[in-house]
């Protein structure tokens, strides 16, 4: 399936690693939503209380699993959405998105601040749209 991902910053290469692409074009290939998430366990408990590095972890890890089992790969994401409590941690957010996303696969990407969450101690929600194959 056709996908081209287009650099921030208009050249080839950006100066420095980024997390997101300034756009992606998609050419064909289903579509799979992937609802916000937020860093629960098993039983609904929050991971990671207090720490947004675990909690961001922990949501991507719940997206790979979603997108996973509708038979997808991490690097089909196009496109993520992502709520956080505090805008002043959108460095550490970063941080851990370049764990996930390699600098050929990179999501166009919106970060939002809002005031509270479904879970009380949620500092970070992240929804994505992923295009696999077929």
């Amino acid at each position: 399936m056709p996908v081209k991902r287009f650099p921030v910053g208009g050249g080839d290469r950006p100066a420095a690693p980024v997390a997101l692409a300034s756009s992606v074009l998609v050419e064909g290939g289903k579509l799979l939503f992937v609802s916000g998430h937020l860093a629960q366990d098993d039983q609904r408990r929050i991971v990671g209380k207090g720490d947004v590095k675990a909690q961001t972890r922990q949501v991507l890890d719940h997206i790979r699993a979603a997108i996973e089992r509708a038979g997808g790969r991490f690097q089909n994401i196009v496109k993520v959405t992502v709520f956080v409590k505090d805008m002043a941690q959108a460095k550490d957010i970063y941080e851990v998105r370049l764990e996930y996303f390699d600098q050929e696969h990179l999501p166009a990407s919106s970060m939002v601040e809002v005031s509270r969450f479904v879970h009380p101690d949620a500092l970070i929600e992240i929804e994505a749209v992923a295009v696999l194959e077929g």
